[in-house]
């Protein structure tokens, strides 16, 4: 029987602005299961944004059911919800958000520094194995300004990764990045899913859509598509088709 990492039922978030109730999610069904890599779209005032706040326990609902890896988030306290982030959710952003004076392999420790149960010789080994992940090994003493925009966002995922998340949350990943280097991103996310990990991928560009393996789409507050993709690219084969840079 499939397991749901995430599984919302009727889901509804209302903001009031300027006296007025602006309706963002009007009812959202969503079910990702273990294992599976997941693209949500939609054009800007989709909700896709909000329904991701709502996910990573930004945000919470105004209306319905949300349960992450089991456990139902409506009615945790703050706190409640500062641990389930930093321990099931791992969050990478289009700007990466990296403290730019910080090592790479300090800007991964990061997330670890707020678990008293790991000493800082295992924070120091589980950031170094997540940098070799994701290829960068031989970078763990440089700052993001010594790196690439494509280094850096290695780094963001790498510093997702660290603490073993149940699943990435990823917002416009590849936002910043040229063709080339977001499908060595796309290439990355394809192998972190292809050894398990549960990867839900919000994005505009729907070539982009393509590498993963299903996609919701959502429509004035409301899933209005969700299937598998048809013809799903794998990056290792589009990055052989681009041509070589100068």
């Amino acid at each position: 029987m499939e397991q749901a990492v995430i599984h919302t039922n009727a889901l509804k978030r209302e903001f009031r602005m300027g006296g007025q109730s602006v309706r963002a999610l009007k009812g959202v069904d969503v079910t990702i299961n273990r294992g599976e890599f997941v693209t949500i779209m939609g054009s800007s005032g989709s909700g896709k944004s909000t329904l991701l706040n709502i996910l990573g326990c930004l945000d919470q609902a105004s209306e319905g059911l949300y349960e992450l890896d089991g456990t139902e988030v409506k009615g945790l306290s703050r706190n409640q919800l500062a641990r389930i982030r930093n321990t099931k959710i791992g969050f990478i952003f289009q700007s990466y958000n990296l403290l730019p004076r910080t090592s790479a392999l300090e800007n991964v420790e990061l997330p670890l520094m707020y678990n008293s149960k790991i000493s800082p010789k295992e924070r120091k080994e589980r950031a170094i194995a997540a940098l070799t992940r994701v290829g960068l090994a031989g970078r763990l003493d440089h700052t993001p300004s010594q790196l690439s925009g494509g280094q850096q966002q290695r780094v963001a995922i790498a510093r997702s990764l660290v603490n073993q998340p149940v699943i990435l949350l990823a917002d416009e990943a590849t936002g910043n990045l040229d063709t080339r280097t977001s499908y060595e991103v796309m290439q990355l996310f394809q192998e972190l899913n292809d050894n398990g990990m549960t990867i839900a991928f919000v994005t505009h560009e729907p070539d982009i859509a393509r590498f993963s393996k299903r996609t919701i789409v959502l429509k004035d507050g409301k899933a209005v598509k969700d299937e598998p993709v048809l013809n799903r690219l794998i990056a290792n084969e589009e990055l052989a088709k681009l041509p070589i840079a100068d």
